[in-house]
């Protein structure tokens, strides 16, 4: 199973939600973020968690706001993602006892999130630095915070990444879309997870 790989459902529904999260875990993707700005998005969080949520880290990405990480706890979420360094989302994660990863995209972001509490960080996008610009931000960040990157990011160039000190990924249309069958994501979150497991190998 590998957390290293964080599902980004954008434009799930309730009803295909608890389906798509089984064949997610059922390949060996065990984090799960459904964006807020899906329809619905607390509904689908709620009903993931209800029938998977000692097999899985669900949550919610896209989070902009204190009030949503009150929605998400309230709906038993574990792990709030944004696209942004913002720090009172951050402090509200933090003080839920949730996991925090807030998107950064320079060193000044990075360590403000890190400040703040963060559990890791996002880089977002991240094809605007590619690995030399993460590997030149690694070199200077705490090695106890892992650091994911997301965008522009899948198998065929994990390895770089990896190399650049990247700990994981977030993966969101390669793995999810709407109108994918539920079949289809599951073969495709296995091979995200082969390639995965590859790197290590």
């Amino acid at each position: 199973m590998s957390r290293n790989i964080i599902a980004i459902l954008r434009g799930i529904t309730p009803d295909e939600a608890v389906p798509v999260a089984e064949a997610l875990i059922t390949a060996g993707v065990t984090t799960i973020e459904v964006p807020l700005n899906s329809p619905d998005p607390f509904d689908s969080i709620g009903r993931m968690v209800d029938a998977l949520g000692e097999e899985a880290l669900i949550g919610a990405g896209t989070v902009l706001s204190p009030e949503d990480v009150d929605r998400l706890a309230d709906a038993g979420g574990r792990i709030v993602v944004s696209p942004d360094c913002n720090p009172a989302v951050i402090e509200r994660t933090v003080a839920l006892g949730l996991q925090s990863w807030p998107g950064v995209l320079t060193p000044t972001e990075c360590f403000a999130a890190i400040r703040c509490g963060a559990t890791g960080l996002k880089v977002f996008p991240s094809f605007l630095i590619g690995p030399e610009g993460l590997a030149a931000m690694k070199a200077v960040l705490p090695v106890e915070v892992p650091v994911y990157a997301v965008g522009g990011v899948g198998p065929s160039n994990f390895a770089e990444w990896r190399k650049a000190g990247a700990e994981g990924f977030g993966i969101g249309s390669a793995l999810y879309k709407p109108g994918l069958s539920v079949a289809e994501v599951g073969v495709r979150a296995a091979d995200m997870v082969q390639a995965w497991d590859a790197l290590s190998s």
